[in-house]
């Protein structure tokens, strides 16, 4: 089994009960050939609050009306928040390049929006916003950033704004000098970045949690799905279908494909990336 063998439960009954309620309430996913994984990472919160059994941690997480913190370990836990500065720059080159000029031609009046949608500690959206100051767009056009994500946790980060080494490691050395100032052994955004930046906490599955935020022409959700089964997938981005503006821009991680799981989409090239487009 993938739990601590001080540990006692029904073997493989509580993990896969457990396992299908992570995946109700936060649609990661884990399936039968990774539920001793799934049962390993997830061990250590339930020693932590003092449970000798999974069945009683998923009673926690099922019925306690206080157990929304516990779900914010639960989503760190089980996920691996491998994120940096200037991370997958062809399709933030193309959305800069390509996308925003189209949109703003367009002419509909009003900010154009832009929701990162899985944000994590929010080096996505802040390189967005570096992209886009560098060609001075915010004195161009009116646009305003939305990010947002499942975990309190690493949006207290986010708000931050305090990054270490690891998430300049892409990041080209004039920006970081122009954009950020040393503070101990971290760096501080600048507040001028920062401040273009609204943080909120949003759980993908949720469609309440989506609905005020999906209503844009432009969405980073970017090596998210990778966590998500087939079906929890095709849930979120029609839910995103749904709300976006028309052309509305989705774009996923480079090594995520939405062409199996929607026909809600055209997958066509800006730069040299590719996007998802709802043209209808």
């Amino acid at each position: 089994m993938g739990v601590n063998q001080n540990i006692s439960t029904p073997q493989w009954g509580a993990e896969a009960l457990l396992r299908d309620l992570v995946f109700e309430r936060t649609g990661l996913y884990f399936d039968d050939a990774k539920l001793d994984l799934f049962g390993g990472k997830i061990a250590p919160l339930v020693e932590e609050r003092g449970f000798n059994s999974l069945l009683d941690y998923y009673y926690l997480l099922k019925y306690d009306a206080d157990s929304a913190g516990e779900w914010d370990n639960v989503v760190d836990t089980l996920t691996v928040r491998e994120t940096y500065f200037w991370r997958e720059m062809d399709q933030i080159h193309g959305f800069a390049d390509e996308v925003l000029p189209h949109l703003t031609k367009l002419g509909r009046g009003g900010p154009i929006r832009i929701w990162s949608a899985a944000c994590a500690t929010g080096e996505e959206p802040l390189t967005i916003a570096m992209r886009l100051n560098e060609d001075c767009w915010f004195e161009r056009a009116q646009i305003e950033i939305y990010a947002s994500d499942a975990s309190s946790a690493a949006l207290q980060r986010a708000r931050q704004g305090v990054y270490g080494g690891r998430s300049f490691r892409a990041l080209p050395p004039h920006l970081k000098e122009k954009y950020f100032a040393p503070e101990g052994k971290n760096w501080r955004v600048s507040p001028a970045v920062h401040e273009r930046i609204k943080w909120s906490r949003a759980n993908l599955i949720d469609p309440e949690a989506v609905a005020p935020l999906a209503g844009v022409p432009v969405i980073f959700c970017r090596n998210v799905f990778i966590y998500f089964s087939a079906d929890a997938v095709r849930r979120v981005v029609d839910s995103f279908a749904r709300r976006m503006d028309v052309p509305g821009f989705l774009f996923v991680g480079a090594a995520e494909s939405l062409l199996k799981v929607t026909d809600q989409y055209e997958l066509e090239e800006v730069g040299n990336a590719f996007v998802y487009v709802k043209r209808k």
